[in-house]
C-alpha cells in the first residue's frame, strides 16, 4: 500500500509534518511518500496551474522525524498529485491524504481548498483520498495576524483521527473511489465527543463581508484591497461546520460531480432551443 502525503500549505508547514509522522505509524506494510508544494498554495482549491510557464520542478528533501520519501514541487497540491499519479515519484498511489490545514474546510470553503482539491485531483484518476482539516480559534478576528491563529493548535488530534480514518481505509479499502473530508475541533483528543457524519453547508463559520479599494500612492488606477471579516454566522447542527463548532469530528464523504435534470431550473435549455433548433 502506498500513501502520497500532501497539503496545500507548503512543505513546511507544521500540521503537514504531524501529519506525515502519523502516517509512518500507521500498522501494516505501508509507504509512505510527502510530495507538497514548495511556498504556501492556501485556496488554490484543485488548480494544476499554467504548466507552460510554471516550467515545474521537484526538489528531494527530507521531514524531521519522519523517514518517509519527500519531495516538493513549485506548484499548487493538485499538481503534486497529478505528477504522484504519473508516475513522477515511483509506483502508482492507493490513497491520498491531504492536511493538516490549520482551518476548517467546511461549507463553501470545501470549493476552494487546496486540501480538499489534491483528494479531488486524485480521485479523477481513481485514487480515494482524506482530506485533514482542524478548527482555528478566532478566526478573522480583527488584528489577528496568523501566527496568533494557529497558536497552540492541537495538531495531534487531528493526526490521530486522520490515522485512525486512513487505518480502517488501508485495511479494507473500498471498491468504489472515496473521497473523505475530516473536520477536527480544536480540542484535546479525550475532549472530543465523538464524530458524526455531516451534510456539506452553505456557509463557513466567517467569510469575508467586504473588499475595500485604497489607491496606491504614484500609481495611477492601481489599488490595494483591505478584506474585512464578517459576524459569525450561526451553522445548522446538521452541517459540516456546526458539527465541528459541538465538538465532534465531521466526516463528509464528497461525491463525484452529476449530471441532474431539472424542469424547473432549465432557463439554459431554453436558450438552446431558440438558437439551435
Amino acid at each position: 500500500m502506498r500513501i502520497l502525503v500532501t497539503n496545500d500549505d507548503g512543505i513546511d508547514s507544521e500540521g503537514l509534518h504531524v501529519l506525515a509522522r502519523a502516517m509512518c505509524r500507521l500498522d501494516g506494510d505501508h509507504e509512505v511518500v510527502v510530495g507538497a508544494p514548495d511556498r504556501e498554495f492556501s485556496g488554490a482549491g484543485a488548480a494544476l496551474g499554467a504548466l507552460h510557464l510554471l516550467e515545474p520542478e521537484v526538489v528531494r528533501v527530507s521531514i524531521p522525524g519522519c523517514n518517509a520519501e519527500a519531495w516538493t514541487v513549485n506548484g499548487p497540491p493538485g499538481l503534486c498529485v497529478m505528477f504522484a499519479r504519473l508516475g513522477a515519484f515511483g509506483a502508482p498511489f492507493d490513497l491520498i491524504v491531504s492536511g493538516i490545514n490549520p482551518g476548517a474546510n467546511v461549507g463553501r470553503a470545501v470549493y476552494h481548498s487546496g486540501t480538499v482539491g489534491a483528494c479531488l485531483t486524485g480521485r479523477n484518476g481513481h485514487v480515494s483520498g482524506v482530506a485533514v482539516s482542524q478548527s482555528v480559534h478566532g478566526m478573522g478576528v480583527e488584528g489577528q495576524a496568523w501566527d496568533d491563529v494557529i497558536k497552540g493548535l492541537r495538531w495531534e488530534t487531528a493526526a490521530e483521527v486522520a490515522k485512525s480514518v486512513v487505518q480502517s481505509l488501508v485495511d479494507d479499502m473500498p471498491s468504489e473511489t472515496v473521497v473523505v473530508n475530516l473536520n477536527v475541533p480544536d480540542l484535546p483528543l479525550d475532549e472530543l465527543k465523538g464524530w458524526k457524519h455531516a451534510q456539506v453547508g452553505v456557509r463557513p463559520p466567517r467569510t469575508v463581508a467586504a473588499a475595500d479599494l485604497t489607491p496606491i500612492e504614484g500609481s495611477k488606477d492601481a489599488y490595494k484591497v483591505t478584506m474585512q471579516w464578517g459576524e459569525k454566522a450561526e451553522l445548522d447542527p446538521g452541517t459540516d461546520g456546526g458539527v465541528v463548532e459541538q465538538g465532534y469530528v465531521s466526516v463528509s464523504y464528497l461525491t463525484r460531480l452529476e449530471h441532474e435534470v431539472r424542469p424547473d431550473m432549465a432557463h439554459a435549455d431554453k436558450g438552446l432551443d431558440a438558437l439551435l433548433s
